[in-house]
């Protein structure tokens, strides 16, 4: 789903891919600094976003020059000898739950917009997001048949989520934007606590107590009111309007992947 509102639940879903342990830490511990989100945001921003953007709307040429970018930002990603997680981002495992979980987000999004959807049509976009896994380290061969194929897949890899003081400390420093805070101090704190709620009321139930940031009823009861008008009116926007900034960002991101230049 791509309208400017479906940033909202950017770090919801950030926080549901890296709730797979590995995937965490080889976020967490990662060494390309370039690319962390802590340290370069708006650099992440736009590659996340340009990937997003280029993965379901890209050309085959797009998409080979896309898949060779990310396999070079993924080099140094990997655990070292005696680290006590286990982790390579070349792991097409890894990375189908990566997939998944932007699937999983772009299909909340659509449930938002359409309460009573076609069935026809979520199978159109279920299938149509093989895209989101082929352009990273994923066979085709790997994603589920079809949505009920899915739905047992996404079951088994929620039963399986689990943080740990690392990427449970970064998760919920993303989840605030900490670094908002760092950076402006107390002015930086308002955006920390928007953040935080939108992220918070994004996230499933599992995810959200594996978070364990505080959440109430009041604050869910908040959220169900907001975020879907939120959501309803971005949608009711002139095209240039409602895909802002995706529609900057994969404009940017083939510009570069078609002169050559360095997308990550």
């Amino acid at each position: 789903m791509f309208i400017g509102a479906s940033l909202l639940a950017a770090s919801a879903n950030v926080v549901m891919q890296l709730s797979s342990l590995p995937v965490g830490r080889g976020v967490a511990e990662s060494r390309v600094d370039s690319g962390r989100a802590d340290k370069h945001p708006i650099k992440r921003l736009r590659t996340t976003v340009g990937y997003l953007a280029v993965a379901a709307y890209g050309t085959d040429s797009e998409l080979l020059a896309l898949r060779r970018e990310v396999n070079r930002s993924h080099q140094q990603v990997h655990s070292r000898a005696g680290d006590p997680v286990a982790y390579n981002a070349f792991d097409p495992e890894l990375q189908l739950w990566v997939a998944a979980c932007l699937h999983k987000g772009g299909e909340d999004l659509y449930r938002i917009l359409h309460p009573t959807p076609d069935p026809t049509a979520l199978d159109r976009f279920y299938h149509y997001n093989i895209r989101l896994a082929t352009t990273l380290q994923v066979p085709a061969e790997m994603w589920p048949a079809d949505r009920a194929a899915f739905e047992r897949y996404w079951q088994q890899g929620v039963e399986r989520i689990k943080m740990d003081d690392v990427t449970r400390r970064y998760l919920q420093d993303l989840a605030t934007v900490e670094f908002v805070t760092h950076r402006f101090g107390a002015a930086g704190k308002p955006i920390g606590a928007l953040n935080a709620f939108f992220t918070i009321g994004f996230l499933p139930p599992a995810f959200r107590d594996e978070l364990g940031l505080p959440w109430s009823p009041a604050r869910q009861r908040a959220f169900d009111a907001l975020a879907p008008r939120l959501v309803r009116a971005n949608s009711k926007l002139p095209t240039l309007l409602r895909e802002f900034p995706y529609n900057l960002f994969r404009w940017d991101t083939k510009r570069r992947l078609n002169n050559g230049r360095a997308f990550v």
